[in-house]
């Protein structure tokens, strides 16, 4: 299968952690809804990173390797897409992938899918956007996309991560909340001892944020589901343990049958 796009940009966020920036050679990025997915491909052959693990069994010779990622750039962006990535050492593609530099070559799905998107979620609801490690992409997307002209709902981010370092868009995010006042950022991290900085903000994981009423303390009232809906990306653990909270809260989980205030993307 012909390699039909380019790494543009490569941003390193924190050791494994990178933002990729990749640009079609040759054809026209199609139009998408922010929230989806894109795919990325490279051939088995492709050169993997020093610290991978082995491979084994090793991808079949000519094959393409191929993995779906959360689009973080904004659905007006028409030169290319960007997808924050994390390395994982045991897996098949993103070895590959961060072997790459800028100007190599790789391959880009020409359709974009997925359905964790704001097409469910009415205009006028209030927004908690809550996510761990590269889950934060889709959010990304959303906020890039709508959080100008969104001026009548409150929108909160909490994202979580183990170290400060691993927060990715933390600074464009900070600057967001500074230039929006209907936009509240609250970072947390988990592993505060860590940090060689002192670390003055949220610690724990989100759903200890949720527990502590961060969110209401931010918006001057507190989330309910009469007025709010709250999206949840990242790791499955985090997702179940939140839908477990709120739940007790009267949230309901959205499904193509029943309408409700909780949206789901379990990100591996």
């Amino acid at each position: 299968m012909e390699l039909n796009a380019i790494l543009a940009q490569r941003l390193e966020v924190a050791p494994g952690l990178a933002i990729f920036r990749v640009v079609p050679d040759g054809w026209e990025l199609p139009e998408f809804v922010p929230g989806q997915f894109a795919v990325l491909g490279l051939p088995a052959e492709a050169p993997r990173v020093a610290d991978a693990d082995p491979e084994d069994p090793p991808p079949k010779p000519g094959t393409l390797i191929r993995r779906a990622y959360s689009i973080a750039s904004s659905s007006r962006q028409k030169e290319y897409l960007e997808f924050y990535v994390a390395l994982v050492r045991s897996g098949a593609l993103t070895p590959r992938l961060f072997a790459l530099s800028p100007g190599h070559k790789l391959w880009l799905g020409k359709k974009f899918s997925g359905l964790f998107t704001l097409q469910a979620v009415p205009s006028t609801a209030n927004l908690v956007m809550v996510a761990t490690g590269t889950g934060i992409a889709p959010y990304m997307s959303m906020l890039r996309t709508h959080l100008g002209e969104d001026t009548q709902r409150r929108t909160a981010v909490i994202h979580g991560a183990r170290h400060a370092s691993d927060l990715g868009y933390r600074n464009e995010l900070e600057a967001l909340e500074r230039q929006f006042s209907h936009f509240a950022y609250i970072p947390v991290i988990s592993r505060p001892q860590q940090e060689r900085l002192p670390w003055g903000g949220e610690v724990g994981y989100v759903q200890d944020v949720w527990r502590r009423g961060v969110v209401a303390a931010r918006w001057g009232f507190a989330p309910a589901p009469q007025h709010t809906h709250v999206l949840l990306c990242g790791n499955p653990a985090m997702v179940e343990a939140m839908l477990a909270l709120l739940a007790q809260e009267g949230y309901a989980e959205h499904t193509a049958n029943a309408p409700g205030q909780v949206h789901t993307e379990k990100y591996w």
